[in-house]
């Protein structure tokens, strides 16, 4: 019985042993003593390198304050703002064990540069190596009265300006003809200042625009590609201007925009413009703002897109034509484009 009792008490030990809790490992300590630094570059092109540390951080949240975020494991990265302005920038140094945040107020000015332009000087048929035409009748579903052509009647430059003339006469079963110069395989862009200086017609039924269209409109089709329309003038509302995004969920007669009225629409030329960036886009006549939309990721307007301008007759914007009305002219002395 004793030589039991001996023998017990080994495994006894041995059980105990083994029932004990390994120690909890130390918990990752919070990042603590967190920098943060900007320098502005002063060569005004909206360049801005930032340097964020904290100790035990393994990564680094950036909130740029203009709606752009982006996260960066070393905490050092060079960001471009597209616009001028003030903006406050913040920090998050991260890590399993928790977080700590910074903040600085930045002054960023940025002069753009034009990177594509038509100043129209050169007599003849607009530049081919810029411009494209769209062909056909009907106005792809606006029941436009024109037929669009790439005849030099419909579309020329002389004297300085590009002249889009519509024409009331009988062409392969259309009672108008007209033109639509768009950009499309020639030249897009994504984000920047488009300028156009035009002078509208006045007649009953005309319908003048200059807009941009979603590259990839050929492949996720209207509206999903996004159409952004700088000006509408429609000869039944003389002077007025109206300013336009469509995108899904917002397009056709629910569309997001506005309008403002303007002297001498038809008579004198005015600079129809759109800034347009990551965060923002904003429609104007003569530097005065027509509608402003913030832009973001859930509305299809950050890539590339390219120009159109035209004039359309009738339609279901442009309303009845007046009997009397035998064409009119949309002038364009330039399109600027700058970034």
């Amino acid at each position: 019985m004793k030589r039991m009792l001996l023998f017990l008490f080994p495994l006894l030990a041995v059980f105990s042993s083994c029932g004990k809790k390994e120690a909890a490992p130390p918990a990752t300590p919070a990042p603590t003593n967190i920098t943060l630094t900007a320098v502005v570059n002063p060569d005004k092109s909206g360049n801005v390198n930032f340097t964020a540390a904290a100790n035990n951080a393994t990564t680094y949240e950036f909130d740029f304050g203009n709606g752009i975020y982006q996260t960066v494991p070393s905490g050092v990265v060079l960001y471009r703002y597209p616009a001028s302005g003030t903006y406050t920038v913040n920090v998050l140094a991260k890590n399993s064990g928790g977080s700590i945040s910074k903040s600085v107020v930045i002054i960023v000015i940025v002069e753009q540069s034009l990177i594509w332009s038509d100043e129209f000087n050169q007599n003849g048929a607009p530049d081919p190596a810029k411009w494209g035409y769209d062909l056909g009748a009907g106005g792809w579903g606006n029941q436009e009265l024109q037929y669009y052509t790439n005849r030099s009647e419909n579309a020329v430059v002389s004297n300085g300006t590009l002249k889009i003339n519509a024409i009331r006469e009988n062409y392969s079963g259309s009672i108008f003809t007209s033109a639509r110069l768009l950009t499309k395989d020639k030249f897009a862009f994504k984000y920047g200042k488009v300028e156009v200086r035009a002078k509208v017609p006045a007649g009953v039924g005309t319908w003048a625009a200059a807009w941009m269209l979603g590259s990839d409109n050929a492949t996720v089709g209207w509206p999903a590609c996004g159409e952004l329309d700088i000006m509408e003038h429609l000869g039944r509302e003389l002077n007025k201007i109206y300013a336009t995004l469509h995108y899904p969920g917002r397009s056709g007669g629910s569309a997001d925009g506005n309008s403002r009225m303007i002297t001498n629409a038809s008579t004198e030329f005015h600079v129809y413009s759109v800034d347009w960036t990551a965060a923002y886009i904003r429609i104007y006549v003569d530097d005065l703002l027509i509608h402003s939309v913030t832009n973001t990721t859930a509305i299809p307007f950050n890539h590339n897109f390219f120009i159109i301008l035209n004039l359309a007759m009738g339609g279901n914007f442009g309303g009845p034509v007046d009997p009397a009305v035998t064409g009119g002219t949309l002038e364009v002395d330039y399109v600027r484009v700058y970034q």
